[in-house]
């Protein structure tokens, strides 16, 4: 009898570092649960990717996780979860932020994490994986990126730990640490921003299906990718 197929669930995927790490996981024989905002977006990703079901989700919202958690459900299990939804949020100094940005990016980054990981708890097999997406914001601050930091300082605390609450079930959390990326965020703070020199996302989507797919005495509680010296 061949072995069952391992089944990842990745929020964000409908772009950015989401999708370049459904890229890389399909291409190990991952079957794949995508889920971001649009489901149009999903569709068209989930048709080139051999394997995957395309749900949209609010992770803000308890009972659209609820239903993300039913189609996980009806496969039983799930070995690997990708927590790499977020937002940024506008660039504005402490003082002039305002409420509604601040809780929208908590709201996202923060509450939506924990939503989705209580959510998927009961069908994480023995053995699998967690990665939360925190970015470098989880140890460095930015000014005018307060909701930002904070959020992912946060996650940072809560995959920490995640990790320990979860380690009598054999599951591996990793911290997802990535510094400058090419990725669409930089429209909004650096327009300017020199692409060439940032990381590919595709270069962090095979960091993050390596890391998934350790043999299970193995495991990598952090994941730092950064630009090569000197390149920004």
């Amino acid at each position: 009898m061949s072995a069952r197929p391992k089944l990842a669930l990745v929020t964000g995927a409908s772009r950015g570092l989401g999708l370049a790490i459904a890229q890389a996981l399909s291409g190990r024989g991952f079957h794949l649960i995508l889920t971001a905002r649009s489901q149009s977006a999903l569709d068209r990703i989930a048709a080139r990717l051999p394997n995957s079901t395309a749900l949209a989700c609010d992770i803000r919202d308890p009972q659209s996780v609820a239903r993300l958690a039913a189609l996980v459900r009806k496969r039983r299990h799930l070995d690997v979860l990708i927590n790499n939804a977020g937002i940024a949020g506008p660039s504005a100094p402490i003082a002039s932020l305002s409420f509604d940005d601040w809780r929208e990016v908590i709201d996202t980054n923060l509450h939506g994490t924990f939503l989705v990981t209580q959510a998927m708890l009961p069908f994480l097999v023995k053995g699998g994986t967690i990665v939360n997406n925190l970015s470098v914001a989880a140890r460095v601050t930015f000014p005018g990126m307060a909701a930002y930091s904070a959020s992912k300082r946060g996650l940072l605390a809560f995959t920490e730990t995640l990790r320990d609450e979860l380690r009598p079930r054999s599951i591996r959390v990793v911290a997802l640490l990535p510094g400058a990326a090419d990725t669409d965020i930089w429209k909004q703070f650096w327009p300017a921003a020199p692409r060439r020199r940032m990381i590919a996302p595709a270069t962090i989507g095979e960091l993050v299906a390596a890391a998934v797919t350790l043999p299970p005495a193995a495991n990598i509680d952090e994941l730092i990718v950064t630009p090569s010296a000197g390149s920004l």
